[in-house]
């Protein structure tokens, strides 16, 4: 069970912050059930509710400092997702994205990093497919190292590219 404060990732919202463990007053509902109350960090307003004991949605505290150092320290060595065809590389992309786990999040973009730049150099723009995974990987991504490792999302591409270059 998380505690009040704790922040959490919660399915396709992302980063969340616990902010109460409370029972819901609301006809159909046992009054015993808990509830985490949680507000999602890349919004000013609004508020999540969902049961304790939720079994659909992954529900899972963010990765440590240490964790989120690892994984930056780890990125040469995550292979890349590649599938030549289109529409079973976007289920692959799918799949990863719904795991919501950042090893996962990290193959998105490292696989779409470098096809960007295989079709760069034949003079191709990205599809808008693989920008749409990169932009949600990379959002999912830097916004729960932002919080695990105290540094601003918009400085976390430049984080990680110093922390790589520093580790080879």
């Amino acid at each position: 069970m998380f505690e009040k404060g704790s922040y959490v990732i919660y399915g396709g919202t992302g980063v969340c912050e616990v902010v109460d463990v409370t029972t819901m007053d609301i006809d159909g509902i046992p009054k015993d059930r808990l509830y985490y109350v949680l507000k999602p960090n890349e919004q000013k307003s609004g508020k999540i509710y969902t049961p304790v004991e939720n079994q659909k949605a992954v529900l899972r505290r963010i990765i440590s400092r240490e964790e989120a150092d690892a994984l930056i320290d780890d990125i040469p060595n995550i292979e890349d997702v590649w599938v030549p065809n289109e529409r079973q590389r976007e289920e692959r992309y799918k799949e990863c994205i719904h795991s919501c786990q950042c090893s996962e999040l990290v193959k998105i973009i490292k696989t779409l990093y470098l096809q960007r730049k295989r079709r760069r150099a034949q003079g191709k723009k990205a599809t808008a497919t693989d920008e749409k995974y990169m932009k949600i990987a990379e959002e999912n991504l830097y916004s729960e190292l932002a919080v695990s490792l105290g540094i601003p999302k918009s400085e976390m591409l430049q984080y990680i590219n110093e922390r790589i270059r520093v580790k080879r």
